[in-house]
């Protein structure tokens, strides 16, 4: 029977890793059809800018015409038939975005791509208030400027009005209360009558228009005053990044010149450590060949000496005053003197004392001579 056990776990692993390289992909590709979207959005919220643009000149034409041009309406009509398309557009777009992310709650714990999509999200939407913001107001500004040019031509024809009583005039919506009680007998009053019930059509056109946008423009403001908190804290820690890596910029430069003083110090820590312990072993060296320069001179003699002299010269120093490196061998040779002549101990100690010193003095000076 074969042991197919090996190829099992092979392919566990190989399984393993292929889910997790199509999880990786999935998510990947996700997260660029999310800025796909983004930026698809963005775009089309940039065009409703552009088309807010064009209808506050197309307002300026109408209220500085005394009789405006069929066209001009039309394709005032236009642009805005386009705005709530654009605008529509956008608001369906922002709500497919806001049903894929986490709740407030849980968005601290929330992956890193899912807090780049929240405040992709809320930025859209900021931005779309924004645009949308600036025409309510340019409705509202050629709203009230059309009715003051009602105003001023009722006052021509000599029907005197209030606020009060335009405004009730306006919401009935049929133009022939504005001329039921006006002779029109002359050419300018006729004139005057016809500018003020054309004036009246672009009013209503202009609040049906407001009314269908009202919905949109209630829902995308709540959404970006709730929002507003995040964005807020977002712009503060963007900040607070900024200071604290500027500050981590200087506190990197004391650091590193901090470092290059203390190694400086180390160095010089270390080469006057290096040029005492050069200093010691030159002493040690000098008497090692002076004491071996005695044993020379009393032992040519045929025959060992028992010279007490000779044991009293060759083993002047204390332990101290050796090296570490020959304080086993000194002591070694102490507990053999009374076994070994005081030349053969002597000669032996110094020769090995000798041997590690010019050892130590060669790799001392290389030492100093590389770092120098």
């Amino acid at each position: 029977m074969r042991d197919r056990l090996a190829d099992l776990n092979g392919g566990r692993q190989s399984t393993s890793e292929d889910v997790s390289v199509t999880v990786s992909l999935e998510k990947d590709g996700f997260m660029q059809d999310f800025f796909r979207k983004v930026e698809e959005v963005r775009g089309v919220i940039d065009k409703i800018s552009s088309l807010v643009n064009e209808v506050k000149k197309k307002h300026s034409v109408i209220l500085s015409a005394p009789n405006p041009d069929e066209r001009t309406k039309v394709e005032l009509e236009q642009l805005t038939v386009e705005i709530k398309k654009h605008a529509n557009f956008v608001r369906s777009s922002l709500k497919s975005m806001q049903q894929n992310l986490p709740p407030d709650e849980q968005m601290n714990q929330a992956s890193v791509d899912a807090r780049i999509q929240k405040t992709q999200y809320t930025n859209l939407s900021r931005k779309f208030v924004d645009v949308m913001t600036r025409y309510n107001e340019a409705q509202v500004s050629f709203r009230e400027k059309s009715k003051s040019r009602i105003q001023r031509q009722l006052e021509i024809t000599g029907q005197i009005t209030t606020n009060e009583e335009l405004e009730e005039m306006l919401e009935t919506g049929n133009p022939s209360i504005f001329t039921s009680d006006i002779i029109s007998d002359s050419q300018i009053t006729r004139q005057a009558l016809n500018e003020i019930e054309s004036r009246h059509k672009d009013i209503l056109q202009l609040e049906s228009s407001i009314k269908e946008l009202h919905d949109m423009f209630v829902d995308m403001a709540m959404l970006v005053e709730t929002q507003g908190e995040m964005i807020d804290n977002i712009e503060k820690n963007v900040t607070n990044a900024v200071d604290y890596v500027g500050q981590a910029k200087v506190e990197t430069k004391k650091a590193v010149r901090y470092q290059t003083q203390a190694r400086r110090e180390m160095m010089g820590v270390e080469k006057q450590c290096e040029v005492e312990v050069l200093k010691q072993s030159q002493r040690e060296l000098q008497w090692v060949q002076k004491q071996l320069s005695i044993i020379s001179n009393r032992t040519n003699g045929p025959g060992r000496t028992k010279d007490k002299k000779l044991r009293n010269e060759v083993f002047p120093l204390h332990l101290s005053e050796l090296s570490p490196q020959h304080v086993e061998a000194y002591q070694l040779l102490e507990d053999r003197k009374h076994k070994l002549s005081p030349e053969t101990a002597a000669l032996y100690l110094l020769r090995q004392q000798h041997k590690l010193l010019v050892s130590l003095r060669s790799s001392i000076l290389l030492t100093i001579c590389q770092r120098s």
